[in-house]
């Protein structure tokens, strides 16, 4: 196992982060609570026996179950072999109390005294101004430092790079953070540019959805022709080593939920390495992105100057699901993005085809008949239309 330097701490963090938020179920539904508990402990000692250091859940996964999972795993004297993170669920948080008694309630799930590595999960703009600073949660995070309940403050993120910059410049506490990125996601979220910004900080920072969910280790056709043309590389190998190869990253977490994708990641992880890609192998990855994006539907640059909408319509996020579906050939995660992460209010079938953001975009994209199209895709199950 390779190792890396995890911010300012004394602390070497392995390349690999065993993520517990996909484990084995006995039901086949990739995210439910009924965990296949012997094969996921089976998994989670294997690779720590194999150098995996750092171990990673939170509250919510597998329907409140993994902690619980996770906790068991680590029994046996391998709590001791490994930093614990987990998170708390900020959105559930009502009053300053409420930190304490998820905290109470995670440390004996997990069966231990101490969280090494506890974040704010997944933060944005809303959750900073109305929860972790409304309520005072630092104070609370502070407080349970003091009580030895956890060792380092952190949090996940989901927004802007903008909000990002807000929320790491807001608090002097911040140890580590927990970021998307991907080679596809060089400028999605807190991207390339907050990956750097963070680490410029002293931040360790801890890589998630280097797979994007698993659907960059399952590329289509044309994109798995790039990657064939350099020799038997798998394309998550690729992945993954663009990841590790970027000198700010501490580590990457793969939500693994098989045996066969740990001993693979673990072999990637092995012979990982900053700045181990050379420009050729730098240059297939260039390939394989423009692949992707070749394949896109609707040619959105992501630049914003269609909003505010005046009726507040998400585009740039309804343009992304409804691209991502498509190009990735998952459109079943973009619908339940769209239905479970989108106010009503936000969805596209809110847009009265006013064509105001039209006299905004520079990429002269026809939003209003695309708003009806990615609707009926992502809000009412219909199939893409055939043609652009």
């Amino acid at each position: 196992m390779q190792y890396r330097k995890f911010g300012r701490l004394d602390w070497q963090a392995s390349a690999l982060g065993f993520g517990c938020m996909r484990l084995p179920t006995l039901d086949g539904k990739p995210l439910s609570g009924s965990i296949n508990v012997d094969e996921s402990i089976r998994m989670i000692r294997y690779a720590i026996d194999r150098g995996v250091n750092y171990v990673d859940t939170a509250y919510p996964y597998h329907e409140k179950n993994s902690e619980i999972v996770t906790g068991k795993a680590l029994k046996d004297g391998y709590r001791e072999k490994v930093k614990l993170a987990t998170k708390s669920p900020i959105w559930s948080i009502k009053k300053t109390e409420d930190f304490d008694l998820y905290l109470n309630e995670q440390l004996n799930k997990l069966q231990t005294g101490h969280i090494d590595f506890y974040l704010f999960h997944g933060l944005d703009k809303k959750r900073w101004d109305n929860v972790v600073l409304k309520l005072n949660l630092l104070e609370r995070a502070e407080s349970a430092l003091r009580d030895g309940k956890i060792g380092h403050i952190g949090f996940s993120f989901h927004d802007r790079y903008e909000v990002f910059q807000e929320i790491i410049d807001g608090y002097n506490g911040w140890t580590f953070c927990q970021i998307q990125y991907n080679y596809m996601d060089t400028e999605h979220q807190a991207g390339t540019k907050g990956l750097r910004y963070a680490a410029s900080k002293g931040l360790a920072v801890v890589i998630m959805e280097p797979l994007l969910g698993g659907r960059l280790a399952n590329p289509p056709a044309p994109v798995l022709d790039v990657f064939k043309s350099r020799g038997e590389r798998t394309p998550a190998d690729w992945a993954l080593q663009w990841v590790w190869n970027q000198p700010e990253v501490s580590l990457l977490l793969s939500g693994m939920n098989t045996m066969g994708q740990v001993e693979e990641n673990i072999a990637s992880a092995n012979v990982s390495g900053i700045g181990s890609m050379g420009p050729e192998e730098l240059e297939v990855i260039k390939r394989a992105r423009d692949t992707y994006r070749d394949m896109t539907l609707i040619p959105c640059t992501k630049c914003g100057y269609c909003l505010p909408c005046p009726n507040k319509v998400n585009i740039p996020r309804i343009i992304k699901l409804f691209n991502d579906g498509f190009t990735y050939g998952d459109v079943e995660t973009s619908r339940g993005t769209y239905a479970n992460y989108m106010a009503e209010a936000n969805r596209a079938a809110s847009c009265v085809q006013c064509k105001a953001c039209e006299e905004k975009c520079p990429q002269k994209i026809s939003i209003s008949e695309w708003m009806p199209k990615a609707h009926a895709v992502l809000g009412e199950g219909k199939p893409y239309p055939v043609n652009k």
